[in-house]
């Protein structure tokens, strides 16, 4: 597998390009249709892989459960340890590609680190999250940003409230949902520890609203969202919010995401995946 052919599975995974152009290249790099398909089930298999906790996990209950929202009922997905233990939760925010396998994945590793893990799907109001990724990427930016930011805030009320839960919770988000562990920082006093990977980040003035821990992971080669970098950590200064900020020099945007070979960065990935279940246990502990 080249790095060409893994650099264009890249931009077809991120949305730069669509499906029948990413064939279209991935065909004259293969140097015929036959080989290109070949090369597809490959890239798609090595896709499949990066999965760390089967679906199945003898350890967990998982399931797929509604809660009421904003817009009607909400879909999410459910992980937690087996057993009746009252445990903290922590909602885990998708990026714009929707409630996808990978993400359930994660709320998978979140449930064995000994928390209770809810993963909303923001694209249940349009029908859900697509197979396809850039429908879905072309769904999500058609939201209610209002309406989407409220079935968020129903979320972590519902895990808060739920019989289950200690009534502590934090939440993680990535790319997309990075920006929404930001505003549900800024929104809600029941979020007791937030860690946005890579997200666009509030306004400042709305810093000071901000009651919760943070902890913010960024990408070094991640120009976009570094840009608004040094006015938020002023601002947080100023409120005086308790934060911690980390930037993982020579790592892609959504450099968390093992299912993307041209952005997955696994010496950051496991260094900051470290640093956020510790910041869990530290901020989410019962009192």
């Amino acid at each position: 597998m080249t790095k060409d052919v893994i650099d264009l599975y890249g931009r077809y995974t991120n949305g730069v390009i669509n499906r029948r152009v990413f064939l279209r290249k991935l065909t004259i790099l293969a140097g015929s249709t036959t080989a290109a398909w070949a090369l597809l089930s490959g890239l798609e298999k090595d896709h499949a892989k990066a999965e760390l906790v089967p679906a199945d996990d003898s350890r967990l209950d998982t399931k797929r459960i509604n809660y009421s929202g904003a817009t009607g009922d909400m879909e999410a997905y459910w992980a937690k340890p087996k057993g009746g233990a009252k445990l903290a939760g922590v909602i885990v925010v998708h990026e714009n590609k929707g409630l996808n396998p990978h993400i359930e994945d994660v709320a998978r590793r979140v449930a064995l680190e000994g928390f209770i893990a809810l993963a909303p799907d923001a694209l249940t109001p349009l029908g859900g999250t697509p197979q396809d990724a850039s429908e879905a990427r072309n769904m999500i930016i058609k939201l209610d940003q209002e309406q989407n930011l409220d079935n968020f805030l129903a979320a972590v009320q519902y895990l808060d409230t739920h019989p289950m839960c200690t009534g502590k919770v934090g939440v993680v988000g990535f790319c997309w949902g990075g920006a929404m562990a930001n505003q549900l920082a800024v929104h809600s006093s029941r979020v007791d520890a937030a860690v946005p990977y890579y997200g666009r980040q509030p306004a400042a003035d709305d810093a000071q609203k901000i009651r919760t821990h943070l902890l913010l992971h960024y990408a070094g080669l991640d120009e976009r969202i570094n840009k608004g970098i040094s006015a938020y950590e002023s601002a947080l200064k100023r409120a005086g919010v308790n934060y911690q900020i980390y930037v993982y020099e020579g790592a892609k945007h959504a450099f968390n995401n093992d299912t993307n070979p041209d952005r997955y960065n696994k010496p950051a990935a496991e260094l900051a995946w470290q640093r956020t279940i510790a910041f869990f246990k530290e901020k989410l502990r019962a009192p």
